[in-house]
Order: C-alpha cells, then sequence, then structure tokens
C-alpha cells in the first residue's frame, strides 16, 4: 500500500508547548503546514481528497487532539459537536463506496457524528480514571448514536456494515509505545484484508 497525506488548511485551533505542557498564545499555525512536517511535505490539502475518494481504497483518520479540536470541535462541544466540513464529506464519500474507514484515538468521534449507529471503540468504560481518562467520550458516542464495543488499547473494532475500523490508541491513558502500535498494525493489517479481499 501507498500512502497519501492531507489534512485541512485552516488556522490551528490552539497551540501547545508540549514541553512545558502549557498553552502557546504567541503564535499562530496552520494545521496543513504543520502536518507537512511530519510527512517531509508530501501532503495535499483536505479538500483535495473531499473531491473523490475514487483513486484511494481506504482512509485512516489519526487521533489526538487534532481530531477533537481541528477536524471536529469535540473538544469543547463535547455531544453537541460538529465535523469539520472536508472531514464530514470524505468519511460520507468513502462509507457511499464500501471503502474502509480507519480511526485511531479520539478519532472515531468523527464517525459517531457523521455516520448513524456506526459501531466504533473508544477503549474502556472503566471506573480507573488513570488508565481511561477520556471515557466519557464513550458516553457522548452514544448519545449521538454509535454503538461503541469495550476495547483494550491492543485491540480493535470492525463494523462490518460500514466498514469502518477503529482501536482506541492514547485513549488509554497508560499506554506504551508497543501497545498502541499493535493496536494500530492490527486495525491496518484487517483493512488490508477486507481490501484484498474486495479486489
Amino acid at each position: 500500500a501507498v500512502p497519501h497525506m492531507f489534512a485541512p488548511d485552516i488556522p490551528q485551533t490552539d497551540i501547545i508547548n508540549h514541553l512545558e505542557c502549557k498553552p502557546d498564545t504567541t503564535h499562530c499555525r496552520n494545521v496543513l503546514v504543520e502536518s507537512a512536517r511530519i510527512a517531509r511535505g508530501q501532503i495535499l490539502p483536505l479538500s483535495e481528497l473531499a473531491k473523490s475518494c475514487e483513486p484511494y481504497d481506504a482512509v485512516i483518520f489519526p487521533g489526538g487532539f487534532g481530531a477533537a479540536k481541528n477536524l471536529s470541535d469535540f473538544a469543547t462541544k463535547g455531544v453537541d459537536c460538529t465535523v469539520l466540513p472536508d472531514v464530514e464529506e470524505v468519511i460520507k464519500q468513502f462509507h457511499q463506496c464500501k471503502k474502509p474507514i480507519g480511526l485511531t484515538c479520539i478519532a472515531p468521534i468523527l464517525a459517531a457524528r457523521v455516520l448513524c449507529g456506526v459501531n466504533i471503540t473508544l477503549g474502556q468504560n472503566s471506573c480507573d480514571e488513570e488508565k481511561w481518562p477520556y471515557k466519557d467520550a464513550i458516553k457522548a458516542a452514544e448519545q449521538m448514536g454509535a454503538i461503541v464495543e469495550n476495547k483494550d488499547v491492543n485491540g480493535s473494532t470492525f463494523d462490518r456494515k460500514n466498514s469502518v475500523f477503529s482501536t482506541p490508541a492514547y485513549m488509554y491513558g497508560v499506554a506504551q509505545f508497543h501497545e498502541v502500535d499493535d493496536g494500530i498494525g492490527g486495525m491496518i493489517k484487517y483493512m488490508l484484508l477486507c481490501i484484498r479481499d474486495k479486489a
């Protein structure tokens, strides 16, 4: 598989100084420009992908606060959130074409908002706040109409009807790198098998 990367060409909602764990109000950044650093320049505006999913076999939305702050406003609006129009269009197109949609960490909330009754995971609805500090997202997704499965960090969920795959990743507050890799790697493996079976 050959990955292609896309990001919205919009101002970043906020900037966090991760070294000091506090907001940086002295700068303004663009999501596409910042994403290009990670992608080493090989990136296109998300609006290009929103035009047509035809050239692509699948789409994966990585999680993290970017999905909750830039791809949507879930971080501030919760259950009443909206999804960026290009994100909504991409999800709808891949869904209509029955092409696999992968979502990690908090990103399954995007599918919960866009696809009625979708089956996802956001981790465990556990009382252990240290291990599962973001479990309120599960309640919000259920209020949006999603069916949420409890999965460990290295697990994943496959909604066969909607071709939606998801894995908790860093929704698990004490996740080790290898555990996140197991979950995301397993999800991608199943997505590739799904693509192969349709070929």
